[in-house]
């Protein structure tokens, strides 16, 4: 019997992993932000909270992904690609090269900044140098294309835009001025299976979008939804058509107005930071033509995020501004039911917020995690200085805190 509690352990290790919920894109399962599971630690700069942490090969700012027992990120190796499945004990179980890279030029940029998505069978990959792939939890490529025969890649700083995935499809939301494309393609093949132009004249950048569409439901159709452009459209699933669009939001023409958070849903409602963090808008889904007069329900003034995009749990939308303001808003009329803040730096947010175990996880560019409760009112609960800048967003799974900095793959789990 003196064996019972190793296999009690083993089983219990196994149970987790059977009940397990996947991160399987950017923003997690819902796209939203957060999970419902936990526990998680609070205190990162406690060394019993490290389960462990591998050192990168080189600069890649992508939010890890995670399907079962495998972590998958992106980014360099020697001058190339590379998507890398990591296992739960902190080992590089492959890595495959997808061909050269064009490295970033932001300091808070690289050549890797989107994040895979998976459907569990296949993990799709796309990096600032239009390399474009598909390969299986194995590591074998199963297609590769480069997608800069869509035209020149014109944004100002380094290709954000992770791609997304329909029933059928993985969707890659190509925004920038004169050539922006919404492009669907087999899965197994990678072949096109439709592909729509997405061109709106602007001022100078507002056609520039580093946003990630969301897939959902419209008027009965799958339907992607697409930020950027100062429009949010819903287009058909099936074939690319616009099923409706909400226009409006630079309405004094102002230069330089880019794209960069995404957007967040909240049942038929999507809340859409804008104005290079100067504002926010509901907008509420379905439709059919133009509804910027119907389904815009608010506006709220001086209150958006510029790079980090909004997270969602319980009904309510949380928002750290570029500063690290911090905000609870009710997404059905856009009042704010509470405000916080972390500490005052020179430094700002490019990492998106994170909501697990009744915690919001933010970090903050020079590397400082923050981890605040908001069950009882905002309260800071921990700092914790990672020693590298931290640009992609926190990711609670299984009750695993994964934390990627530029060189540093950090796994955290409550003692």
């Amino acid at each position: 019997m003196r064996f019972l509690p190793i296999i009690l352990t083993v089983l219990s290790y196994m149970t987790v992993f059977i009940q397990a919920e996947n991160w399987p894109a950017w923003r997690g399962p819902h796209d939203s932000g957060s999970t419902a599971k936990g526990p998680y630690p609070a205190n990162l700069s406690d060394p019993e909270n490290l389960a462990w942490k591998l050192t990168l090969p080189g600069k890649g700012c992508s939010t890890p992904i995670v399907w079962e027992n495998q972590i998958f990120i992106t980014g360099p190796q020697k001058g190339h690609d590379t998507v890398s499945a990591i296992t739960w004990e902190g080992k590089v179980a492959w890595e495959k090269s997808i061909g050269k890279e064009r490295a970033g030029k932001h300091r808070n940029g690289s050549g890797s900044n989107p994040s895979c998505v998976t459907d569990g069978q296949l993990v799709f990959a796309y990096f600032k140098s239009g390399n474009f792939a598909a390969v299986t939890r194995e590591g074998k490529e199963v297609w590769k294309k480069n997608l800069t025969d869509y035209g020149k890649d014109t944004l100002f700083w380094d290709f954000g835009t992770s791609p997304v995935l329909t029933q059928k499809h993985v969707i890659m939301a190509l925004m920038r001025k004169g050539n922006s494309w919404l492009v669907a393609f087999e899965k197994r093949t990678g072949k096109v299976a439709w592909q729509v132009e997405r061109n709106y004249e602007t001022p100078i950048e507002g056609d520039h979008s580093y946003a990630t569409p969301i897939v959902t439901t419209q008027n009965g159709r799958e339907a992607i939804l697409v930020w950027g452009a100062e429009r949010f459209t819903a287009h058909d699933a099936a074939n690319g058509d616009i099923l409706w669009t909400c226009s409006g939001f630079n309405p004094q023409a102002k230069k330089f107005w880019v794209v960069v958070s995404s957007f967040v849903l909240v049942d038929d409602m999507a809340v859409i930071p804008y104005g290079r963090g100067a504002r926010l808008a509901g907008i509420q889904l379905n439709g059919k033509g133009d509804v910027t007069t119907t389904n815009r329900k608010w506006t709220l003034e001086g209150k958006g995020s510029f790079v980090p995009s909004p997270a969602a749990q319980g009904g309510k939308v949380y928002l750290v501004r570029d500063r690290g303001e911090v905000l609870c808003v009710n997404p059905r009329d856009g009042k704010v039911e509470w405000t916080g803040a972390f500490p005052k730096d020179r430094a700002s947010y490019y990492s998106s917020p994170t909501i697990a175990d009744g915690k919001i996880y933010a970090a903050r560019e020079d590397g400082t995690v923050f981890v605040a409760n908001f069950q009882d009112g905002f309260k800071l609960l921990t700092e914790n200085d990672m020693g590298e800048r931290v640009i992609a967003s926190p990711v609670p799974v299984n009750g695993s805190l994964l934390i990627r900095g530029e060189k540093t793959l950090f796994c955290y789990r409550k003692k």
